[in-house]
């Protein structure tokens, strides 16, 4: 399987940097359980010519956070009672209890149906503090009713991670900490706020260009925004709640990305069971925009990144910062995906054409590949 696939992935990712999509980047795919095939190149930091990506190299995961720290806390917490899908908001923060978002069932926010909007600066509706968060959440107005339609929402999640925080008791990074990396061993390999110091670090965005927009948009305080840094995410709400948000701030290597999301489809699960995961990595919301299971997006859903070459019933996300994993739960295989796209000046670049075309490469050699090399039991397991 080396020789057809490692080779046009290299000239995938070589051509995508000469192109100016990112600086560097890494690629891994293959069975779960096995090493699988890795392809890595370009720089980790342009500022730093000799910093190039290799397999040790942490990336900021962006909105990898959502289903891989949120989701998997939030199973953990359905299996000790301490939450339920159809615990409101209103039932954990009270501050939000009589408001449309108190009402809103969790069931609802991990599908994206809430009916939440997209995005919000949190620091800004909290005037810099996090204390006035909770309170602020009571006036949010709702796009949709919920269950009406597939409203991607960073919203929904951030408040998935407080009412986490809210029940455990504990903030975010020692939650995911305890109770997800040191059952799986990860501690080497995915983390909130990562020490520059020990950690090969790919580079962020210089300034939160973005984030300027937008929040000028809404006619909000863009002063409110908070620094950036090496270690920091580049999303500012997971800044503004210390580094850890329930949609973003989680970085890690290639590695801690593939084995975290075999949880979700391998049969050498460490952490959670083949039933807790069941609704996570199925759809959930047939009929209407994007199939979405818990957390993750279904590749049945048109447009998406996973493209036609993996089947329709694979799971994934993206990040913000030009980072994708995809998983096929039958054939157990996972392709990730992660590039410092936003270093140093977060690019508009659309990587939906690189990583489709990363699928294509990769399952397509596989299909050809001597089966006892480890890739799809056989061609027909991959058609989708």
């Amino acid at each position: 399987m080396t020789g057809l696939t490692e080779r046009p992935v290299r000239e995938l990712v070589a051509r995508a940097i000469a192109a100016g999509c990112f600086p560097g980047a890494i690629a891994q795919w293959g069975p779960v359980g096995a090493g699988g095939s890795v392809c890595c190149g370009g720089r980790a930091d342009v500022w730093a010519p000799l910093r190039t990506v290799t397999t040790d190299t942490w990336f900021d995961l962006a909105s990898l956070t959502k289903p891989l720290v949120t989701t998997t806390l939030l199973l953990l917490a359905f299996r000790e009672g301490a939450l339920a899908p159809n615990t409101r908001v209103g039932e954990v923060l009270s501050e939000t209890a009589g408001s449309s978002v108190g009402d809103i069932e969790i069931h609802r926010l991990l599908t994206h149906t809430s009916g939440l909007p997209a995005w919000l600066p949190f620091y800004c509706l909290g005037e810099g503090r996090r204390a006035n968060v909770p309170q602020a959440l009571r006036w949010i107005q709702l796009e949709a009713a919920p269950g009406e339609r597939v409203i991607y929402s960073c919203v929904g999640f951030i408040i998935l991670g407080l009412m986490l925080g809210e029940v455990s008791g504990s903030d975010l990074e020692r939650l995911f900490h305890n109770r997800v990396l040191v059952p799986t061993g990860l501690e080497s390999d995915l983390g909130f706020n990562p020490d520059p110091t020990l950690r090969a670090l790919a580079g962020g965005a210089s300034e939160p260009l973005a984030e300027q927009r937008l929040v000028r948009n809404l006619g909000l305080d863009p002063r409110w925004i908070p620094a950036v840094g090496t270690g920091r995410p580049d999303d500012g709400n997971a800044r503004f709640f210390g580094g850890a948000a329930g949609n973003a701030g989680l970085f890690g290597t290639v590695r801690g990305v593939r084995r975290l999301t075999a949880e979700y489809c391998g049969s050498r699960r460490k952490l959670l069971s083949a039933e807790e995961v069941e609704n996570a990595v199925t759809s959930q919301t047939g009929g209407l925009e994007q199939e979405r299971g818990w957390g993750w997006q279904i590749a049945a859903t048109p447009g998406c990144s996973a493209g036609a070459s993996i089947p329709a019933t694979a799971f994934g996300h993206t990040g913000f910062t030009g980072v994708s994993v995809w998983a096929d739960r039958t054939g157990e295989e996972i392709w990730v995906l992660l590039t410092n796209r936003n270093h140093p000046g977060q690019r508009g670049v659309d990587l939906h054409p690189v990583r489709r075309r990363f699928h294509s490469l990769t399952a397509e050699s596989c299909r050809h590949a001597d089966i006892a090399n480890g890739c799809f039991r056989s061609s027909e397991s991959s058609a989708g």
